[in-house]
């Protein structure tokens, strides 16, 4: 399921990965910031989770870094870190904040992961699994950076809701629903799927060996 690379779709494209940019290093910067990570700290676990999982995406899709290729993306991660760390001085920022633009990360770059995929003309399934890579391993990055384990080996429903979202997003655009609408439809479900999640605490089964 191919999509031509119009010049209309690239300006969707940009827009959803900004965002993505954004809301996820937003996240890296608060979890580096209850570590109690300096300015340079900050800024790197920023870059690492907003421009971790595309970067990955697109060396194994084997085209440029998106980053790299348009350095804007650079630049809104950058300046998210310094925007946070200057307001988490003059505002008290709850712990738990950081999984609001974490689920909104997950849930864009799931969407962008699947499009940029879909671009290239991968296969579907490959389409979606690159979307829920780009939107993982942000965090992936981000929180073993922080070393803690990753918690989408262990909260609630995680990348799981971002596949599932992916593949919505396909679903919907072979029933021929325009790029806009497809992305905002599937983007919201993996976004509020997830809130709901954590506050349900609705896992997967976890391994465990028969006692």
């Amino acid at each position: 399921m191919a999509i031509n690379p119009d010049p209309s779709l690239l300006g969707i494209l940009y827009w959803i990965t900004l965002f993505a940019v954004i809301v996820s290093s937003t996240s890296g910067v608060l979890k580096a910031g209850f570590q109690k990570f300096d300015l340079f700290g900050v800024m790197i676990i920023a870059v690492a989770t907003g421009l971790g999982g595309g970067s990955l995406r697109d060396m194994l899709l084997d085209r440029d870094v998106f980053w790299i290729h348009e350095q804007s993306f650079f630049i809104a991660s950058l300046g998210s870190a310094i925007i946070i760390f200057i307001t988490a001085r003059l505002i008290t920022i709850s712990p738990r904040l950081f999984l609001i633009p974490d689920a909104a990360g997950l849930a864009t770059f799931g969407i962008a992961g699947t499009l940029v995929s879909l671009m290239v003309g991968a296969p579907w399934l490959i389409a979606s699994f690159m979307g829920v890579m780009t939107g993982t391993m942000g965090g992936i990055f981000r929180d073993l950076l922080c070393n803690e384990q990753p918690i989408v080996f262990q909260s609630p429903l995680y990348a799981t809701v971002s596949w599932i979202g992916s593949l919505l997003f396909i679903v919907l655009l072979h029933f021929q629903l325009d790029v806009t609408s497809a992305a905002l439809i599937a983007g919201l479900s993996i976004f509020f799927s997830r809130l709901l999640a954590i506050r349900l605490n609705i896992c997967l089964p976890k391994f465990r060996f028969k006692s």
